[in-house]
This record gives structure tokens, sequence and C-alpha cells, in this order.
């Protein structure tokens, strides 16, 4: 394991392994390759750290700087994707509001694999199989590089905020509990 000065977070050491593996060809890799986006890739053990903080945790950097990519089903059948800190949890209720629905709630595995084409724990906002809205909390679109997975359980990028935003065309949003 070796330490290296993160380049958007000059202040911060970032913890790195060696990776022998080179980062997987997903559906959000291709995305990012067919608009010509700069991206930073980070590989980890999801099992030894699942989730946004166990990524935060093996990068080195705050769980404020990640993104959760979340599913949800809406009362009318439909999904919607929502960017959250990873510190951070979110409000169904304001989700609701803001979409003009009864209710909403984390959408199934099974909805969530259907919609996105992602497994659990590998959601992507990229390259989703359905196009579904994506809205992005107020706190990820001001990062600077926000943390994001790429399509795959254990993959990280390390992404212009603004750009992911552009990308995704999603709407900044305040559905923060």
């Amino acid at each position: 394991m070796s330490w290296i000065l993160h380049s958007a977070h000059p202040e911060m050491l970032l913890r790195v392994t060696t990776v022998t593996q080179r980062p997987p060809v997903t559906p959000a890799v291709r995305a990012l390759r067919a608009a010509g986006v700069a991206y930073e890739p980070y590989l980890y053990d999801y099992e030894q750290f699942p989730g946004a903080v166990g990524a935060a945790e093996h990068i080195g950097i705050d769980p404020g700087l990640t993104a959760k990519t979340i599913v949800l089903a809406t009362s009318e059948d439909s999904g919607v994707v929502v960017l959250m800190n990873g510190d951070r949890e979110i409000s169904t209720k304001a989700v609701a509001r803001f979409l003009g629905v009864k209710q909403t709630r984390p959408a199934t595995q099974r909805e969530a694999d259907r919609w996105t084409g992602y497994q659990f724990g590998g959601t992507s906002p990229l390259g989703l199989r359905t196009p579904l809205p994506i809205l992005a909390q107020q706190e990820v679109a001001d990062l600077e590089t926000v943390y994001v997975n790429a399509g795959s359980r254990g993959f990280v990028i390390g992404i212009d905020a603004k750009t992911l935003i552009d990308l995704c065309n999603a709407t900044v949003v305040e559905v923060s509990a």
C-alpha cells in the first residue's frame, strides 16, 4: 500500500493499493468514453469496503465526497434515481413532493436491476438500461470532484461533479433527510 496526494484535493492523502486488474468496461464507462469525459478509476474490495462509506474509506476521502446512487420506486410504479452524498440520507417524502407523486420507496432489487441493468451495490447513474429521471442532492452538485459507482461492485470513479450532473441530465434538488 502507498499514499499519494489527491489531485483535486491536495490537502488529502489517498491510500492506494496496487491494482493489477484493469477496471471493467461497464455501460457507465462506455457512456463516459462516448462523451469524451475524463475520470479517475478506483478499484477496491467491495466485500471488505461495502457501499459509499466503504469506498470512501478505501480511497481515503471523506464520505461526503461520494455520491450514493439510490433507485426509488414511485406510487405510480415508475423509477427514479437519486444521487445523495455518502454521509447523508434521502427523504423519500421530499422526493415524492418534488415529483408530485403520493409516495416513493426504495426499489426492490428486482425493480432496480430491471430499470438500471446494474446489480445492487454497483449501480451507476450513467449507462442506465431504462432512461429514468435522475435527481442530484444540491451538495453533490456543489462538489468539485465526486466519487460515484461506475457500474460494478468495487469500482468507483472520481469525476467533475458538474460534468456528471450534465452527463446524467440530473435535476439538482434538496431531498436529504
